[in-house]
């Protein structure tokens, strides 16, 4: 069982718990990292895609962010951003490899395999600059069946008309952007 923070609207813990899966259900805010892997090739950003594993409990089979997770009660934004890349992706960084890319509050409602669900987060972006050969990278069977690198262009195109199936924000893309004209590799 994953217990999680609820958190107020800048994603500090309020005092109370909840289990995820309550979480999901009630529409309780809580926090999420999420990290976006990305690399220069032929003068153009590339982003790490991971394929979220058939058998995820929302948003099975699509496209997604390279590393994303709740965050568990007590713990902080960025050794939560930490453990999810060295666990989905097997890949180790420092917090100071981690360029922040601000805050991001998420609501979405969905319905997976007739379940109601109920996304209410707040999310600490982040960005990675790592070049790594995508068919080297051991990802956690249990979260995805796949990783790929996209063209930033053609990751914001997939996220405006979801072809292929993919659960990419264009905000979340906006907020990279900022964040690589800031930064070099």
């Amino acid at each position: 069982m994953e217990i999680l923070d609820i958190v107020d609207e800048t994603g500090e813990p309020t005092g109370r718990t909840v289990e995820r899966a309550e979480a999901h259900s009630s529409g309780a805010l809580h926090r999420t990292s999420h990290v976006w892997v990305a690399r220069r090739r032929a003068g153009r950003v590339e982003l790490l895609l991971q394929l979220r594993s058939r058998a995820k409990e929302s948003f099975p089979s699509c496209y997604d962010v390279s590393s994303a997770g709740h965050i568990p009660a007590g713990d902080g934004f960025v050794e939560s951003a930490l453990r999810e890349l060295r666990e989905e992706l097997g890949i180790v960084a420092a917090s100071e490899e981690l360029v922040p890319c601000g805050l991001r509050r998420i609501r979405r409602r969905a319905v997976f395999a007739g379940v109601p669900f109920v996304d209410n987060q707040v999310s600490r972006i982040y960005l990675l600059w790592r070049d790594v050969d995508a068919s080297a990278i051991r990802f956690q069977l249990s979260e995805l069946d796949g990783v790929c690198w996209t063209d930033l262009a053609e990751c914001r195109a997939m996220a405006a008309c979801d072809v292929p199936s993919n659960c990419i924000d264009i905000e979340e893309l906006d907020m990279l952007d900022a964040a690589i004209a800031s930064t070099s590799e």
